[in-house]
């Protein structure tokens, strides 16, 4: 049996926790370690992972991180954040990072111990992201450089080496632009929604004032000005009208101000018994009129309604470049570029083997003597030889495959871990190029976990009292790699991440595939192509410790089935090690990893294929030996 203090970062990891709670003035505030980037939510931090080793590094990362949501949390007011937030992207980034440097700030002239510790996670970060490598002020993020400019301001502290560089590139330019309004910070550093105003005139003062959007208090003013405008105009009516009947009462006769006291008299006893009677009409109303109750919810899965899932409040998807810091990425892209050295050459091989065969297909051809289209200018001659022949038009054939995309759909279970992912990795790379080069839409997604054996969900599952049959029990994460619209030289380093460590985990291949068939049904394009790349059946251990054993295969089956009956999106699969023929109508099975990229070109090839016959010989192939 181990003792509670087996691991020597646990007493410094709970005493950090607790303190993390008390500077954010939050004691429910859920605090946990992970190897996945820092973050929070309305209920929890992530804070970096702290080794059994504790260097100083580790620790000083932890505490700086920790401290900083923090006084996000005992600072910030969402409410107000959102109210003055911009719509414009650049705006955004300028607007977050100075309200983030508030937050910090106020930390830091409260309570000065934080302002070491949080000093200490911007050097880190600064380094991390190659800020002191930087030279010219638009290789370095002008948001970044607000942030740091509005700190310095509010506390007089020198930045780590890296962040002071971005700060000086872009200094002048700020104080030059801005100075004037970053002259009444102290006044409003205090109170956010003066801050978020002062905020908006520098993102204006900085030339982003389109980004900005709609004045918020601007149109509460306006909004104001009117109520009150129309609210005097009926007060004016109604005294103007109020002094007409007294006129006409004091000129009318006794009589017939008597008369009309009886018929008032009478209206109202009216009014009264038709109120009774349309209260006691309305108390009797029968059940059929009654409200109706809210409709049911949608089931999680459209290929299954019973496919039951017990929380999806911690799910993610998530773009590659938010999971890791760009210099981050550009290293581990550089890893799998040197780990796959011998075999890119034979992937380019095959890969200009595919382009030269979309390319034999996207030769130019015409159809003649049509009615309309383009004039057909070699056939001049014969109207100047007779001139009632009537003029000849011709029109361009369009290929098959230019109006297409498709989605690579990659298994990022721990199981892949190693060369199937790193080959993975390279293959969607080599192809996205290819097909792009040949006007052919590429996307490229990854699913796994959050976590092992289950995470969040299962935490929350077992503090609920383990509700029986709960569904599935951990905590996606679906991976956006390359966008079928994002060029490819820009989303390159983001296939780097696979090489993360920690980042491989379980595998829930049903949900996986019904989101990535969501995002292809939404697109423009007619064609759709659907390639899967797994290594084995869904696993995942919470869900399947609690569930029928066959359940997320089941699912996994229904959703294929799914797919395949509505027929929007071709889809076929690729199984390394394993047979997913069992699964997939279109699939093979390689027996070496080393195999894939021949089989991925293969089967592209074939379904591009103007040859029937081609076509129906590769997609019957189940195997490749």
């Amino acid at each position: 049996m181990k003792k509670p203090n087996d691991n020597p970062a646990d007493p410094f990891k709970k005493a950090l926790a607790d303190a993390t709670r008390v500077l954010a003035d939050d004691p429910d505030l859920a605090v946990s370690y992970s190897v996945d980037p820092p973050g929070m939510s309305n209920d929890a931090v992530r804070l970096p992972q702290v080794s059994r080793r504790m260097t100083r590094d580790e620790v000083l990362l932890a505490r700086g991180t920790a401290d900083a949501f923090a006084m996000r949390r005992k600072f910030h007011d969402d409410a107000t954040h959102n109210r003055y937030e911009p719509r414009g992207q650049m705006a955004r980034d300028l607007y977050e990072a100075m309200e983030s440097a508030r937050c910090e700030a106020m930390g830091a002239r409260d309570m000065p111990g934080t302002a070491g510790n949080i000093d200490a996670k911007i050097g880190s970060e600064a380094e991390r992201r190659g800020y002191g490598q930087i030279t010219k002020a638009a290789d370095a993020p002008l948001a970044v450089a607000a942030g740091y400019m509005i700190r310095q301001l509010a506390t007089g502290r020198d930045l780590p080496p890296g962040a002071d560089n971005v700060l000086e590139l872009w200094k002048g330019f700020i104080e030059g632009q801005a100075g004037a309004t970053l002259d009444n910070l102290d006044e409003v550093l205090s109170d956010q929604r003066l801050f978020a105003r002062l905020s908006r005139q520098v993102i204006d003062d900085l030339g982003y004032g389109d980004q900005l959007g709609d004045d918020p208090d601007g149109e509460d003013d306006e909004d104001d000005e009117q109520a009150e405008s129309e609210e005097d105009e009926t007060q004016d009516e109604d005294q103007s009208r109020g002094d007409d009947e007294q006129s006409e009462e004091a000129d009318a006769s006794p009589e017939q101000a008597q008369d009309e006291q009886q018929d008032a008299s009478q209206a109202e006893v009216t009014m009264d018994d038709m109120a009774d009677q349309e209260l006691g009409d309305e108390a009797e109303l029968p059940d059929g009129d009654a409200p109706m109750e809210p409709p049911p919810p949608q089931p999680v899965s459209e290929a299954d309604p019973n496919y039951e899932v017990f929380d999806t409040s911690f799910d993610e998807e998530i773009g590659a470049e938010e999971l890791a810091e760009p210099a981050e990425l550009e290293r581990l892209r550089a890893y799998l570029d040197q780990q796959l050295e011998p075999l890119k050459g034979a992937v380019s091989r095959l890969a200009n083997k595919l382009q030269r065969r979309l390319q034999a297909q996207q030769n130019r051809s015409w159809e003649f003597d049509r009615e309309e289209g383009i004039l057909d200018a070699g056939r001049l001659a014969r109207v100047v030889a007779n001139p009632t022949t009537p003029l000849s038009f011709k029109v361009e054939k369009d290929t098959e495959f230019r109006d297409t995309c498709v989605t690579l759909l990659l298994d990022n279970s721990g199981s892949m871990r190693g060369r199937p992912i790193s080959i993975a990795a390279i293959c969607a790379d080599v192809l996205a190029r290819t097909l792009e080069r040949c006007q052919v839409k590429v996307e490229i997604l990854g699913f796994t976990t959050r976590a092992w054996k289950g995470g969040q969900s299962r935490e929350r599952w077992l503090a609920e009292g383990r509700p029986q049959q709960p569904g599935r029990l951990n905590d996606l994460r679906h991976i956006i790699y390359k966008s079928a619209d994002a060029p490819w030289r820009r989303t390159r380093p983001n296939l780097g991440l696979m090489m993360k460590e920690g980042l491989l985990k379980e595998n829930i291949d049903g949900e996986a595939l019904e989101w990535a068939h969501r995002r292809m049904i939404s697109r423009p394009e007619a064609r759709k192509i659907l390639m899967v790349i797994s290594d084995g059946a869904p696993v995942d251990d919470s869900t399947l410790s609690v569930n029928p054993a066959n359940y997320l295969e089941k699912h996994l089956r229904d959703v294929i089935a799914m797919v395949e009956r509505r027929r929007a999106v071709e889809l076929l699969a690729i199984g390394i090690g394993h047979d997913v023929t069992r699964y997939y109508d279109r699939a093979v099975t390689i027996t070496d990893v080393e195999q894939l990229a021949g089989a991925m070109t293969e089967q592209l090839a074939a379904l591009f294929d103007s040859d029937p016959r081609a076509r129906a010989r590769v997609m019957g192939m189940k195997r490749v030996s």
